[in-house]
């Protein structure tokens, strides 16, 4: 059974969410108190977690970030807002995805479902696949695993190594990552990358991709000023650099 630490402070709201994902089959723990909510998420290690922006105690934006270093499941955070900074900041803080209220529990759990999707890796079907990185030398092993020079990436774990320390990427993080360096030397656009990695098609205003592949440069040393490694491709998308990790 999949577990979910649903943090929310209104009851009425929490109680609705714990009710309709017990029915469908979920294991839900509610935290109502932002300040015992990282010590609860790291405690059981839930497979999501659904987080409110606005709580008592700590926000959701600072308990994203004090439990990314030491949590691998995906986070969701429940926003009354449409504002792209709040997307923006959630993402920069390694949220994966967002629900707007007022909560629409088909559409959350469609969200929830998605996640658990991409988290056993079978996403990746959906990727694009081409002859030039068939031909790649720089192809997955039996084990599903990347390397490139001093950057390795392993599926299973879903860790990167990068000049022998590991990375602290998110798993939406990780699975762009992956994608990209799947498909070496090949621009992928951003309507690739949002049906691939979120199921829906880009809709040309959304920027929270371009913030992922901002934070990705910043983890991976690759400055976004002068990228060697992660290439934007102007009017067409991004592209993974094999020859660029030494």
């Amino acid at each position: 059974m999949k577990t979910i630490v649903v943090v929310e402070d209104d009851e009425k709201l929490s109680s609705l969410i714990q009710k309709y994902l017990q029915q469908q089959q979920f294991d839900v723990t509610v935290v109502s108190d932002g300040n015992i909510a990282v010590e609860t998420v790291l405690s059981i290690q839930p497979d999501v977690v659904i987080l409110d922006l606005m709580l008592p105690g700590k926000d959701g934006l600072t308990i994203c970030r004090e439990i990314r270093p030491l949590y691998r499941g995906s986070v969701l955070f429940l926003t009354a807002s449409e504002d792209a900074m709040d997307h923006v900041a959630g993402i920069e803080m390694g949220a994966d995805d967002f629900v707007v209220k007022p909560i629409q529990p088909r559409v959350l759990l469609a969200r929830i479902r998605m996640l658990l999707r991409r988290t056993e890796g079978t996403t990746n079907t959906a990727a694009p696949t081409t002859q030039a990185s068939t031909q790649s030398n720089q192809t997955a092993t039996e084990d599903k695993s990347l390397h490139f020079g001093k950057l390795s990436l392993f599926h299973g774990r879903r860790t990167a190594v990068l000049d022998g320390e590991t990375v602290p990427l998110s798993t939406s993080e990780f699975d762009l990552l992956w994608l990209l360096a799947s498909h070496a030397e090949e621009v992928l656009t951003r309507d690739t990358l949002y049906h691939a990695l979120r199921g829906f098609e880009y809709d040309g205003v959304d920027r929270s991709m371009d913030t992922k592949i901002a934070n990705l440069r910043k983890k991976l040393g690759d400055s976004a000023s002068l990228s060697t490694r992660i290439i934007t491709v102007r009017g067409k998308g991004y592209l993974f650099v094999p020859d660029s990790w030494g």
